[in-house]
């Protein structure tokens, strides 16, 4: 019999993978962030930041924490859920029917905070989190991803981003 607390953990995503970082997928979907940030930054003045507001708390808090926050909870709780149903599990390519319903959840969640054009944007990157969620069966690649895109992005738009943040 399985714990419950390992099948906790499984369902979760929430077991190491130590091997993403070796995989081509990854690198490309890391390659791909100064795309992101240049086509998301096409959207709010870019301003990088000075040295002094790098190390904010605020700025801290929505380049790791944040992401870390969101990805257990949308790549983990709820793609990890809708995987486990046989309709989550229908694919069309690299993309299971669980990863599109979760991504267009985590853009809609981001209209509370963005502008309009700025949550659909967030749709992209989104489906790379649930790739590799998938292709990991771990939560902690997408993180890394997500870290790395909010690292580029905020240092880059800087003040524009963070005021576009606030904005609805």
């Amino acid at each position: 019999m399985i714990h419950p607390s390992r099948q906790a953990s499984a369902l979760l995503g929430l077991h190491t993978n130590a091997t993403f970082y070796r995989d081509s997928l990854f690198w490309l979907f890391l390659a791909l962030g100064p795309v992101v940030w240049t086509l998301m930054a096409g959207f709010v003045q870019l301003q990088p930041l000075p040295w002094f507001q790098v190390w904010s708390p605020a700025l801290l808090s929505l380049v790791f924490w944040q992401p870390v926050i969101e990805e257990l909870l949308f790549r983990g709780v709820i793609q990890g859920c809708l995987l486990h149903t046989a309709w989550g599990q229908k694919r069309l390519g690299y993309l299971s029917l669980a990863n599109l319903v979760t991504s267009v959840a985590f853009s809609l969640a981001h209209m509370a905070s963005h502008l309009l054009v700025w949550s659909i944007l967030v749709l992209a990157p989104s489906l790379a989190f649930g790739i590799l969620r998938e292709r990991y069966d771990s939560v902690y690649p997408p993180i890394a991803l997500h870290v790395f895109y909010n690292v580029g992005y905020f240092l880059l738009a800087g003040g524009g981003a963070l005021q576009g943040y606030s904005m609805k």
